[in-house]
């Protein structure tokens, strides 16, 4: 059968992005050797943070940070390994395994395999005592592995479960999460909040409430929301939905 021309569940508005792997374009960026990019949002979208996917040939490798960027990588499949030129152990990261990588920390991921993986960057945001002017902490390095993180049930809901991948405390200025809800399970209310997210659909599908658009989703889809973006989803099918989904955190909207 032959697609309508022109058609897409693709849709772009002024405060939400639902981007479906029919409009994916991949491009080289600097530094990277055998790996294409699907740059999903970043700034030039209006977001304050970039979020891709990276695709790796064997042996590719991604390229090093920028000063001042920090790095969040998510093994969607393959296997991939993390060095590190100083002492600090890297790890081999294969699916559901990720890692934090904080700013000015000279690192490499290379691909043993063709592989997969979600790449969220953004430039790190210190938090600093107003009489020294000096950073009251900063992050470390996190390797995890997604499997290993006990769920929690969202607000009481056993239909609906989060998996925290980052630490919370002031030191992490962003979040990353999975949340996966049971066939049928909602969101409890529509919310509109000051953090912004991308959202990578993992597993399954449902039903998404952007600003005042309603869009059906499913696994493989990318979802950026800017700030305020009324938003909500319920999932459809016969089974569960999973999404990867991003937050900026813990610091003051006036950026003090």
């Amino acid at each position: 059968m032959i697609p309508e021309l022109g058609a897409t569940r693709s849709s772009l508005k002024s405060d939400h992005l639902l981007q479906a792997p029919d409009t994916f374009i991949r491009i080289p960026l600097p530094g990277a050797e055998g790996v294409e990019f699907i740059v999903h949002t970043g700034p030039r979208a209006g977001a304050a943070f970039t979020q891709m996917t990276a695709e790796f040939g064997q042996d590719g490798t991604l390229a090093p940070l920028s000063p001042g960027v920090e790095r969040f990588v998510y093994v969607l499949e393959g296997l991939v390994d993390l060095e590190f030129s100083s002492d600090a152990a890297g790890g081999a990261l294969t699916a559901g395994k990720f890692a934090y990588i904080p700013p000015d920390t000279t690192h490499r991921f290379r691909a043993r395999e063709a592989s997969r993986a979600v790449v969220i960057e953004k430039r790190y945001e210190p938090v600093t005592t107003p009489e020294t002017g000096q950073e009251t902490s900063r992050p470390e390095v996190i390797l995890g592995d997604e499997g290993q993180i006990a769920s929690e049930a969202l607000g009481g809901d056993e239909g609906l479960q989060v998996r925290h991948l980052m630490p919370d405390g002031p030191a992490w200025d962003f979040a990353v999460n999975t949340m996966t809800y049971a066939p049928g399970a909602a969101l409890s209310q529509v919310e509109i909040h000051i953090m912004e997210h991308g959202l990578l659909m993992l597993e399954g599908g449902g039903i998404y409430r952007l600003g005042d658009h309603w869009y059906p989703v499913t696994a493989g889809d990318f979802i950026w929301m800017a700030p305020y973006c009324p938003q909500w989803f319920g999932a459809l099918g016969k089974t569960p939905a999973k999404y990867l989904i991003y937050k900026d955190w813990h610091r003051h909207p006036l950026g003090a």
